[in-house]
């Protein structure tokens, strides 16, 4: 029929199976069978070989490693022809189907769809071939919009459509906890937000301890560690279509900054971290956002980071380490734009550029954070024995709870209810399917009591000396509060900012105290410095000076 001289040629033939079609006839199987026997029909042809891609769309050829590969081998000069049923086997993107089609012709290849009975060849093949391939690609688009449409009611009714996660697993469209990863999550969380600790730090830090990744994490990254931080399905919500696919032809997904809606369902699933601290860790991340006014970006590693400010530029202070000939480390708080331009002077265009402001001791500046809590606490004994009595209470009252019995009892109703069941069935008066429906149902029960027994367990076993642990946090609080005691958790929180002036003047704010703390660093004798400090209310009063030393380090230098 195509064949239009005695010459034998060389036959290349070409099927794709995309994995929306699984019928039998479509099948990559009947289709290299229905190619061999059709070219050994016909005795001017011979099989050069059947290219194959399985699973592959057709809207575009990048990931069509067979069509690429056909595609050189006809540059080649390995064939003369290349057979296929159909152009949507071939491609459903009209500048594919003409533009190859045009090339294969070029180069003395004819391309022969047998459905369509078109053969690339012939004078009118192109414009039939046109007209086809529209059809082809509108289907295409047709066939993406019904897609998008399920994909979307399905979202809406809850149907997870994601993959496993580090914590959870995905099945039958459902977040199961994975015990092992929420572990994982929960030590990331801690981390973060009790120890105060950077994402840089966290990621290395579980490196170091050889703690598993989940399966599509390679390894521990400071952008997986923030991933996680972020990701709402800790705390039991579900937001999908996070991405989209903008063009059916090239499949490229996109990050949805808001092009379409998202489909977000409050309290979905069970969650790993409580809805107070994950809002918690939202709030602390934007919280060590480096600010746009500062010259030099900060990591959250130490306690003050980011905390102390220069006074005279607005830039952050940055924590540089040295060691001396003696082999001892020296730390010191040193203004970012110092540091990175020198002295305060002007460049040749006349800009300003440089800070005066001197560096600080990070031993002196701890010992002045601890002296003016100490000296801030004094007013505030009411607090501390308030915050010591709901501690009390609380140990006590998690001590005292005997929840382990109710479970054992629960758990036991449950086992006498599953042997009701058996003998109902075994006297036929329930049927074998409902019987294990409401048996499985039982079983959950059974093995949610006992995960929440095992968990209570360990609780009494932790609070089993409650005495002992009450008196170990006194000593704690009582240690930070008069400033005993070095904690970078706390101080962390409970600093506000720390401003350094010329003139060795500073400015300290703690979080929710009213009050500032304004003073000035005095150079004496060498071994000897003193803080002159002055307390300014935030009524209206007048302010109060006090002259105390309590640095006994270097100082401002």
């Amino acid at each position: 029929m195509f064949e239009s001289d005695a010459e034998v040629k060389r036959i290349a033939a070409y099927c794709r199976v995309s994995t929306d079609k699984t019928d039998q006839a479509n099948s990559l199987e009947s289709q290299q069978k229905f190619f061999n026997e059709y070219i050994r029909q016909n005795h001017l042809w011979e099989l050069y070989d059947i290219y194959v891609d399985d699973g592959i769309s057709g809207t575009n050829t990048k990931k069509r490693v067979a069509f690429n590969q056909m595609i050189e081998d006809a540059k080649n000069g390995k064939f003369d022809l290349i057979i296929t049923k159909e152009i949507s086997r071939f491609a459903r993107n009209i500048l594919d189907s003409i533009g190859y089609t045009r090339e294969l012709k070029a180069l003395g290849v004819g391309v022969i769809f047998l459905n369509d009975n078109i053969n690339t060849l012939d004078r009118d093949a192109e414009m039939r071939l046109a007209f086809l391939s529209t059809m082809a690609q509108e289907e295409s688009r047709k066939t993406s919009e019904r897609v998008k449409w399920g994909l979307r009611r399905q979202m809406e009714k809850g149907v997870v459509l994601g993959r496993d996660m580090l914590g959870f697993d995905v099945r039958d469209g459902k977040l199961i906890i994975n015990d092992e990863g929420a572990e994982t999550v929960r030590l990331i969380y801690h981390k973060f937000l009790d120890e105060g600790k950077g994402a840089h730090r966290i990621a290395k830090e579980l490196r170091e301890e050889g703690i598993k990744t989940s399966t599509r994490i390679k390894d521990w990254s400071y952008t997986v560690i923030l991933r996680i931080l972020r990701n709402e399905k800790y705390c039991g919500d579900l937001v999908q279509q996070k991405t989209y696919t903008p063009d059916y032809l090239t499949h490229q997904k996109k990050r949805n900054y808001g092009e379409i809606e998202t489909v977000t369902i409050k309290n979905h699933h069970e969650p790993i971290i409580s809805r107070e601290r994950f809002e918690a860790v939202q709030r602390e991340l934007e919280r060590r956002k480096p600010s746009q006014s500062t010259v030099k970006t900060f990591a959250n590693r130490y306690a003050l980071s980011g905390k102390i400010i220069c006074g005279e530029c607005g830039a952050s202070f940055v924590r540089r380490q040295k060691k001396r000939k003696d082999g001892t480390m020296t730390v010191k708080w040193v203004c970012a734009e110092s540091q990175k331009n020198g002295s305060q002077h002007k460049e040749k265009d006349g800009t300003a550029v440089g800070c005066t402001t001197n560096s600080i001791n990070d031993r002196d500046i701890k010992e002045i954070l601890q002296t003016v809590l100490a000296d801030t606490m004094l007013s505030r004994t009411n607090i501390i024995n308030t915050l010591l009595q709901t501690v009390e209470s609380v140990v006590k009252s998690a001590s005292d709870n005997d929840n382990i019995a109710r479970f054992q009892n629960d758990i036991a109703r449950c086992e006498d209810k599953k042997k009701k069941l058996l003998d109902l069935c075994l006297n036929g008066y329930i049927e074998n399917k409902e019987y294990r429906e409401v048996c499985d149902d039982l079983n959950c029960q059974i093995t949610a009591l006992e995960q929440k027994m095992i968990q209570e367990q360990s609780n009494q076993k932790m609070f089993a000396d409650k005495e002992k642990i009450i008196d170990d946090i006194k000593a704690y609080v009582n240690a930070i509060s008069t400033g005993e005691g070095w904690n970078d958790a706390f101080y962390r929180n409970i600093v506000d900012k720390i401003v350094i002036y010329k003139g060795r003047k500073i400015d300290i704010h703690l979080k929710r105290i009213p009050e500032k703390r304004q003073g000035r660093i005095l150079a004496g004798r060498q071994e000897i410095e003193a803080y002159e400090r002055i307390k300014y209310s935030c009524v209206c009063s007048e302010p109060i000076s006090v002259n105390n030393p309590f640095s006994s380090g270097n100082g401002m230098e």
